[in-house]
């Protein structure tokens, strides 16, 4: 409704019988809200205006200003919070997730789609349609969006989460925001769970878009000289991995960036392994692909999510299950014709995805060699290499020709071989570990027209960093202006530009604001010199 410029009608000072008026309509539209809450929303003496506005599509909207911000605004005699009042009272409305990315939408003006929405582990709120909602972001509980529900939440489910689901009204950083002080999101860290949740959530990731002070402390975690942690593959059992997957983070307020197609094959995946633990027998098989997916796949999914496999890469279930015939933990066969089933399972299986650091992989390595008798006798800076070590890590021009290497070297190899992934921590989170090699932040200067310069920065939300709060706080402290576009050539990511140098500004941010270690942002070296023109 704000996403674009509206048009003030009238702003004057709210009369004593209005004020008394308007305590008594909140108190019908928020009976959660107590007296002492509803005094100081609309407070006796302070200042606190009616503005009426027309809205870009001629809606007749009536805005109540108190301290300089819109707290409420009524449209069609029904009463709406906005996001300032939201950030004091966070459980005044019933609460809905989404995605970091989705709020850009949102503030354009489209509605919330039902896809776009984050399952929690209890399940989503409860409502029926036409009730008022709030949409907060992955991660942190202040709401940035308002909304109508299109349709209850059991329609919401068994319509599997597509469509439509809210039509939103006001959000962080429209129009309506703008009148007020243009403040941020406060940081408001997600209701704890019970300890039944607690089981299921274990390890989960999560990611607190928003610029705050409380984000000050953030570090970088690895032992390697570029600060990155090594992916190694460890054995486990079957039931080893099916625990392991089970405590992973399944839910999708997963905080890295992964799609939801990844996270679905995530799912497929903790479906059949906990299926195979917990729920087929021996004496089982064979059994029937089919019976196997409906009566034990389905039943292992996690309370909250929904099992979908033409949502995954796979497509199809015969697919996924000759993908893990290729990886040798069950064996399918066409028992009759069109029919497959599963006649065997390796129920000791080892599978891959444990996370190493660098030096617990030296160890693993040195243990081993020692335990096997490697260390040559003449020499004890050269390892001998057996069967083993010469597959994992020996080319196959070298496989008769090697026979040993000295220590470093086969450290060296070792870690070569692993594919690297990077560990992000924040204060009172669960690490956020990803694969790959984690980008600095990048600051640039760029010429614009008539030969103006600007202050382009990227790969921000690495960092767990939202790339509006940083434009909004730097458009303060720099009093220039600030634009939030798709980076080129990187997908699902911004950069914020800055009218003219300000990477002084930009850089004080970063290392004393936020804590960001110098060695993870590059650019710093062209803020202006002192005593010259900027």
């Amino acid at each position: 409704m704000f996403a674009k410029a509206f048009r003030v009608k009238s702003n004057t000072a709210i009369k004593g019988s209005d004020r008394r008026k308007l305590r008594a309509d909140v108190t019908t539209a928020f009976p959660t809200l107590g007296t002492d809450q509803v005094s100081e929303l609309v407070p006796g003496k302070e200042e606190l205006n009616i503005v009426k506005l027309y809205a870009h599509k001629g809606d007749a909207v009536t805005v109540y200003v108190s301290g300089g911000n819109p707290i409420l605004f009524e449209l069609e005699k029904n009463l709406y919070p906005t996001v300032y009042t939201l950030w004091s009272y966070p459980d005044l409305l019933p609460t809905f997730t989404t995605w970091p990315l989705v709020l850009e939408k949102l503030v354009g003006g489209a509605d919330l789609m039902l896809p776009g929405l984050v399952m929690p582990p209890a399940g989503l709120p409860q409502v029926q349609k036409g009730d008022l909602c709030a949409i907060s972001l992955v991660g942190n509980r202040a709401p940035v969006a308002i909304g109508v529900a299109a349709m209850s939440t059991a329609e919401m489910l068994t319509s599997g989460l597509k469509g439509r689901g809210f039509s939103v009204l006001h959000t962080y950083q429209d129009h309506l925001w703008r009148s007020g002080n243009k403040s941020s999101p406060p940081s408001i860290a997600p209701l704890a769970l019970d300890s039944a949740d607690l089981s299921e959530e274990k390890g989960s990731v999560q990611v607190d878009s928003t610029l705050q002070r409380d984000m000050r402390h953030m570090t970088l975690e690895g032992e390697e000289e570029n600060g990155e942690v090594h992916q190694a593959c460890e054995d486990k059992s079957l039931s080893e991995a099916s625990e392991d997957t089970s405590t992973r983070g399944l839910n999708q307020d997963s905080t890295d960036s992964k799609t939801l197609q990844e996270q679905m094959d995530e799912l497929l995946q903790h479906c059949f392994l906990h299926a195979l633990k917990c729920r087929v027998k021996k004496a089982d098989l064979p059994l029937l692909t089919s019976t196997f997916l409906g009566s034990h796949m389905f039943s292992c999914c996690p309370e909250g999510r929904q099992l979908d496999i033409k949502k995954s890469s796979y497509k199809k279930l015969s697919k996924f299950l000759q993908q893990m015939q290729q990886e040798q933990i069950i064996q399918v066969k066409e028992l009759s014709k069109g029919v497959e089933s599963i006649v065997a399972v390796d129920w000791k299986h080892p599978r891959k995805g444990s996370f190493l650091e660098g030096n617990e992989v030296r160890t693993i390595v040195i243990n081993y060699a020692k335990k096997n008798d490697l260390v040559d006798a003449d020499n004890k800076n050269l390892v001998k290499l057996d069967p083993i070590l010469c597959d994992c890590i020996l080319e196959k021009n070298e496989q008769h020709t090697v026979m040993k290497l000295p220590w470093d070297s086969l450290l060296t190899r070792c870690l070569e071989k692993l594919q690297p992934a990077y560990q992000v921590t924040f204060p009172g989170q669960e690490p956020i570990v990803k694969k790959g090699r984690i980008c600095p932040i990048d600051i640039t200067l760029a010429q614009r027209a008539s030969n103006k310069k600007v202050t382009v920065v990227r790969n921000l939300e690495a960092y767990g960093l939202d790339p509006y709060s940083v434009a909004a706080i730097l458009q303060q402290r720099c009093q220039a202006s600030t634009t939030v576009t798709p980076a080129p050539g990187a997908k699902d990511s911004l950069q914020v530009q800055i009218q003219g140098n300000q990477v002084h500004h930009l850089g004080w941010l970063l290392l004393e604001d936020y804590q960001l270690p110098r060695k993870h942002i590059q650019g710093l070296e062209k803020a202006p010199k002192p005593g010259k023109k900027k």
